[in-house]
């Protein structure tokens, strides 16, 4: 049985992207897991095995497997009257005749399923205010599921460093930028300045910071300044 489409329905339920599934699984589990790995299970690619199942169900907190996975009890209820090796040996049978396409209807295409298909995103492995300016010609970063949560038009994603945009944005949390190479004065957005790296709002001719206790970084014209892109989110 193609279980994928429940497993997407539990992670999404829960709130969790692939990444952080892949994540739990790898601590838990001596086999390592990625998010390609949840993906392939969700679509119907591959399947999880037995240990890898277990964890999904704890994380998802599935009290009822059977139930879940296959309705057996719902859909048959006079099984009710039925042993433990009963029900095994119906369990048994569902198996085969699930197993074979001549007994199994084919599932209609579901639009709405498709249009919430997700694309991937760059986390880069390094976080701004860092006093690296380069990250984003770096190869250190992961790939993660750009979902809901993800504003529209964001093209990567970084790390904050530091509390000098708080309230806003606090120490490790991950912001969502579009890559542009100006910015309007008073937008915020990821900056190079003489190889630095900030997260900063854009003054007239100095970079801010929205916690009030640290001063404006001023520019001069002898400066080095690049613009990676404006903080959507």
């Amino acid at each position: 049985m193609n279980c994928g489409p429940i497993l997407a329905r539990l992670r999404k339920e829960k709130g969790y992207t692939q990444a952080e599934v892949a994540g739990y699984i790898s601590r838990i589990s001596e086999k390592p897991c990625s998010f390609k790995v949840i993906s392939h299970w969700e679509t119907g690619v591959s399947s999880p095995s037995v240990e890898q199942f277990l964890i999904l169900c704890e994380f998802y907190e599935v009290r009822d497997i059977q139930g879940t996975f296959r309705n057996a009890y719902a859909q048959h209820s006079d099984l009710s009257r039925l042993n433990a090796l009963g029900k095994n040996r119906v369990e048994e049978y569902i198996s085969m005749l699930q197993g074979s396409p001549l007994f199994v209807e084919s599932s209609p295409v579901n639009h709405d399923e498709q249009a919430h298909t997700y694309n991937l995103i760059r986390l880069y492995d390094i976080s701004v205010s860092a006093g690296v300016g380069s990250f984003l010609d770096s190869e250190n970063y992961i790939e993660i599921e750009a979902d809901e949560t993800v504003p529209r038009g964001a093209d990567f994603a970084v790390r904050v460093s530091g509390d000098s945009m708080e309230p806003r944005f606090s120490d490790g949390q991950i912001i969502f930028i579009k890559e542009q190479k100006a910015l309007d004065v008073g937008e915020i957005g990821i900056f190079s300045l003489n190889g630095d790296s900030y997260v900063k709002k854009l003054g007239r001719g100095e970079l801010v910071s929205l916690n009030p206790i640290y001063e404006p970084i001023a520019i001069s014209e002898f400066d080095f300044l690049h613009i990676f892109g404006k903080v959507v989110g």
